[in-house]
């Protein structure tokens, strides 16, 4: 399978609309871009919608550092940076630092995520990591720029091809999504 199969399961299985909560957190976090930085409680509450489990060590940055990490992320137009940025924060790994992104900027970004991660490894539209855990910024830099080019060749949302992909996933795959 390839990109075009991608392009395929897209086309018939693009999403319509996201959940009433993710909708309810976006408009919430429309602040967040235009203050330049993210205050400790919307962290939190980023953190509840993304993976609940990681909510306690969320909770031990300080506000003060949670402002100044997220000013810096949200200050520059480097990835990189503004991946390092968000990573830099107790709790926050790839997948939390993109859920940030995707809720502060959904037509951007997307969230990494196992599922989604996994469909792309299941359509050979990723080719490492089939376990979908361990993202690097390598990993999330060519993932984000591999759903970007979907969703401009759809003229949707990042985050709208992503969630699409999650669905699709959830919905035609069995089994524990981790391994012990």
């Amino acid at each position: 399978m390839s990109d075009r199969s991608l392009r395929t399961l897209l086309a018939r299985e693009l999403a319509q609309t996201d959940t009433e909560d993710t909708r309810r957190l976006v408009a919430e976090l429309r602040a967040v871009r235009r203050r330049g930085y993210m205050t400790k409680r919307e962290l939190l509450e980023v953190c509840a919608w993304k993976s609940p489990r990681a909510r306690r060590f969320c909770q031990k940055n300080s506000p003060e550092e949670v402002r100044r990490l997220s000013r810096r992320a949200f200050g520059t137009v480097d990835e990189r940076e503004r991946f390092h940025a968000l990573t830099s924060l107790h709790g926050v790994g790839a997948p939390m630092a993109s859920a940030i992104l995707t809720l502060t900027d959904p037509w951007r970004y997307g969230v990494i995520d196992i599922r989604v991660w996994r469909a792309l490894y299941k359509l050979g539209s990723v080719r490492t990591k089939p376990s979908g855990v361990g993202f690097t910024f390598e990993d999330w830099h060519r993932y984000l720029l591999k759903l970007r080019e979907h969703a401009k060749e759809l003229r949707v949302s990042v985050r709208r091809v992503e969630y699409s992909l999650f669905l699709y996933h959830k919905r035609t795959e069995t089994g524990r999504l981790y391994r012990r």
